[in-house]
């Protein structure tokens, strides 16, 4: 489906700077799109941006991705991994490089880190390991509308913050438009367009919190689903759960959606959240 834009957003977004992907994301891009891309070549453009260089190799070696064997350089990373593995993660953690440093943004990219390897790690307990690479991509990238939206209008951390604290429940999603005419999920998969994300992942972006019957529908196609299903799980274990929170309207509306998507019984989804987060501890 495409994503709708209102007049009032069309004149709102004219005013809206959404950041440009990073020299070094352009340079693997660009490569990875040859009929034989050289491994040498990606490696250099990583390697010549340290942020993103170094955020790949945390995320390689993160509990997530865990190999037998630590992964010491970008050139070992492409080598063992491959380019369609490494791909993923360079345009995750490109995100946050390309944002302008914020103290105001702290508990934002701390949360958005953990659900990208809380994403990743669920899809692994569901025996999907194919998806975890673009799982953590929308882990991270899910709720990247906000730092937009903070860095353009600085009156939205206070949203921001009330959100941190309880939610984006559809009380503050009604108030985020009401001030705003538009939303986070809206400005964030223009930027996931921007930024060349997969079609799914964009429409995820988009849909996630317009999510109560969506999985009996044909907004998202079955990739985005199980992107969308995952993304949900991870953002209880990591929002809700490990705060210590109560649980949120987001995951009240979602739970039996998930049910019956996955076909489990209450306790077969409790399983893979206690077993996720047993191998955080």
């Amino acid at each position: 489906m495409a994503i709708k834009i209102t007049a009032a957003e069309k004149q709102i977004l004219q005013n809206v700077t959404i950041p440009p992907r990073p020299e070094a994301l352009l340079k693997v891009s660009e490569e990875a799109k040859k009929p034989e891309p050289d491994v040498t070549v990606i490696a250099k453009a990583i390697s010549s941006d340290i942020a993103i260089s170094a955020s790949v190799l945390q995320v390689v070696n993160s509990a997530a991705f865990r190999r037998a064997k630590e992964i010491k350089s970008i050139d070992q990373a492409v080598m063992v991994l491959g380019l369609k593995r490494v791909f993923p993660i360079v345009k995750a953690v490109a995100l946050k490089s390309a944002m302008q440093a914020s103290d105001e943004l702290a508990t934002f990219w701390q949360d958005s880190t953990d659900v990208a390897n809380v994403c990743a790690m669920v899809c692994n307990q569901l025996e999907k390991p194919q998806l975890a690479d673009n799982a953590y991509m929308l882990g991270l990238f899910h709720d990247a509308g906000i730092p937009v939206m903070v860095i353009n209008y600085p009156e939205f951390a206070a949203i921001m913050h009330k959100a941190e604290d309880i939610g984006w429940g559809s009380e503050l999603l009604a108030l985020e438009r009401e001030q705003f005419d538009t939303n986070h999920t809206t400005i964030g998969a223009l930027l996931g367009q921007r930024w060349k994300l997969a079609k799914d992942l964009v429409e995820v972006i988009y849909y996630q919190h317009d999510s109560d019957g969506i999985f009996s529908t044909s907004e998202l196609s079955r990739v985005g689903l199980w992107l969308l299903a995952i993304l949900k799980i991870s953002r209880h274990i990591v929002l809700d759960l490990q705060k210590g929170k109560e649980v949120s309207e987001e995951w009240i509306v979602v739970k039996e959606q998930l049910l019956e998507f996955f076909d489990f019984e209450e306790e077969d989804l409790n399983d893979v959240i206690e077993a996720v987060m047993s191998k955080q501890s």
